[in-house]
């Protein structure tokens, strides 16, 4: 599913996701003498919600294919009468709510148990955007024994073995270019993903079950997820998450004004 197009030579050997992802690919012109310039993508077929939600606003209005779910929601949800199954709630979140997003996001979602795509070189790593604040760096030390928490101040682990652990910029400085290292704030610009809840085995192709207890709790913790899949449960059902992903797209850092590293005020 996310291999090569290369390695697809028809189409009818790419998956349905794949044939949509190549037809809105931004693809760029590659004869223009100038600057590359991006070529007109056909958005013919593309549903515009939100000109359907000032539609329904203002007259009560929708096209043929659109329909309101009723769902018990305290808004509208819009389907497809050709796609049973799917749900398109318009401001599905508040500005709080996107903020509280946004904070766990760099706090919470990063943090062990949860896995993210650093933990196959550097293990598990605590606090990393409280390191980018302080202007941390990430170090190796090759002399660091065996089996020691990963848990304890700042230290990470890849499997068994404790060898990272954020230091003050000014010490990597001093220590020369022998050591390896990394600063905070390009893991967090690198971030690219987090799983919360159980946490699948790549190499194993199987749940890790023994943070089960934990990781479920953590997940049911959260009120939110479980009002935004209402409408997609049958009556008298609640939601009950197990695992989730989070994407990152793209991640501003902290800017630095007179010297100064100014990061986001998060509550």
């Amino acid at each position: 599913m996310y291999g090569s197009d290369k390695a697809v030579t028809d189409d009818t050997d790419r998956t349905e996701f794949r044939k949509t992802e190549k037809k809105y690919k931004l693809y760029y012109d590659q004869n223009s003498k100038r600057k590359k310039q991006p070529k007109q993508v056909d958005l013919s077929e593309v549903l515009d919600f939100k000109s359907f939600l000032d539609s329904y606003h203002q007259n009560g209005e929708l096209p043929p294919e659109i329909v309101v779910v009723d769902c018990r929601f305290d808004r509208p949800v819009f389907g497809l009468e050709s796609r049973p199954g799917f749900y398109f709630i318009p401001g599905a979140l508040s500005v709080d709510e996107q903020c509280r997003w946004i904070r766990d996001s760099l706090v919470s979602f990063p943090q062990p148990p949860n896995r993210t795509n650093h933990n196959a070189i550097y293990g598990p790593i605590s606090d990393l955007f409280a390191a980018v604040k302080e202007r941390k760096v990430l170090v190796e030390d090759e002399n660091m024994p065996a089996g020691l928490d990963s848990g304890s101040n700042g230290c990470v682990g890849n499997e068994d073995t404790c060898r990272w652990s954020f230091c003050e910029e000014d010490s990597v400085l001093s220590r020369g270019r022998s050591c390896k290292s990394v600063s905070a704030s390009v893991l967090l610009r690198k971030l690219r993903w987090s799983t919360l809840g159980l946490q699948f085995d790549w190499s194993k192709r199987n749940y890790n079950v023994s943070l089960f207890h934990i990781t479920r709790s953590l997940m049911n913790s959260v009120s939110w997820q479980k009002k935004l899949a209402a409408p997609a449960m049958p009556m008298g059902e609640e939601f009950q998450p197990e695992a989730a992903i989070v994407n990152y797209f793209c991640i501003s850092l902290p800017a630095e004004i007179g010297g100064k590293l100014v990061t986001p005020d998060l509550p």
